[in-house]
């Protein structure tokens, strides 16, 4: 099994470098800086340094030869994602990524759903991906046709990287995405609500943002409409991020405050009568578990079994087996 790392010598490319090796697979390790590469391949002993950028795509599909799967790491994926994937395609080899960009992911799905030969999964994250797979669960769960699904994002304000302030000073410059009446549409933010959370008192604050399971979950979730929201304080800090502020945000988070970081997706649906089934899923160290979550996607997709084409984890993934996979990672999640 050889799987590349795409943006390897980057924050979240590196730690999905060092869960590769962990779990005994050798990465091949690829991006623009070949000192950086070098650098991350001595400490993984990855098997090979590919040398290329997203500005060819018959060079990242040359470095992509011979691969079962690519992971990229390389955001902002509004920016950049796209010639990953279909240097992946060329190549022969299936695709996942690590974005929390809800137009990214949404263009990637709808592009790519067709596709024949390879899977491509993007958003396999700690938000994206633990997000579809509650929701599906969540949804299944409740009796009757979901009229509104909610996917919510409810961590607190915690440690971010470079790359995180970037892809976020992407997406708060498009509106956010929400789907109604069969279709998705962009909305302006409205009036701020309220939600419990589990494991808290009381309730907080919450208001619309762009996350990837709106792009996802109506593709496998029959639902009249289908929205996400963050804690109000999490929306207003990314919407005052710029790119130049963005460059300010250290590369590395601090370590002590990243593994003490939690993070949790909820998913609520409720029917036309006002009944309602919900579904959590929670852990610590948020970008550690993006390295697990990408590395076990790609593993699997290694092994085969998935459909064809742009999927969402959902999809391409029995979710309650994943979810039971995370679990020794100190994850936890419940469906009621």
């Amino acid at each position: 099994m050889k799987i590349a790392v795409y943006g390897a010598s980057g924050f979240t490319g590196g730690l999905t470098a060092h869960e590769l090796r962990r779990r005994g697979l050798a990465p091949v390790v690829v991006g623009r800086d070949e000192e950086r590469l070098r650098r991350v391949a001595a400490e993984v002993d990855a098997d090979e340094v590919r040398v290329a950028g997203v500005e060819d795509v018959n060079a990242l599909a040359a470095a992509f030869k011979g691969c079962d799967v690519v992971v990229n790491c390389a955001g902002p994926f509004t920016l950049w994602g796209e010639p990953v994937v279909r240097a992946a395609i060329a190549a022969g080899a299936h695709y996942v990524d690590t974005a929390g960009e809800q137009h990214y992911v949404h263009h990637i799905l709808t592009t790519f759903r067709e596709e024949s030969g390879i899977t491509i999964v993007p958003a396999m994250a700690d938000d994206g991906g633990p997000g579809d797979l509650i929701a599906r669960l969540t949804a299944e769960r409740l009796a009757a046709t979901p009229a509104d699904l909610l996917i919510a994002d409810l961590r607190r304000l915690g440690a971010a990287s470079r790359g995180t302030a970037r892809s976020m000073a992407a997406v708060a410059t498009l509106d956010p995405l929400e789907f109604s009446d069969g279709d998705w549409r962009p909305v302006k933010a409205g009036a701020p609500s309220t939600i419990a959370v589990p494991g808290e008192q009381g309730e907080v604050t919450v208001g619309s943002f762009a996350l990837p399971g709106v792009a996802m979950a109506p593709r496998h979730i029959k639902a009249g409409r289908v929205r996400s929201a963050l804690r109000e304080e999490v929306v207003e800090l990314f919407l005052s991020l710029s790119a130049g502020v963005a460059e300010s945000v250290p590369e590395i988070p601090d370590a002590e405050q990243r593994a003490s970081d939690r993070w949790l997706m909820l998913a609520q649906a409720t029917d036309e009568q006002g009944r309602q089934a919900q579904g959590w899923v929670t852990g610590l160290d948020p970008y550690r578990l993006t390295a697990v979550i990408a590395v076990e996607g790609a593993r699997r997709l290694a092994e085969g079994g998935a459909p064809s084409g742009a999927r969402t984890p959902a999809e391409a993934f029995d979710p309650t087996g994943f979810l039971n996979f995370l679990e020794p990672f100190g994850v936890t999640w419940q469906v009621k």
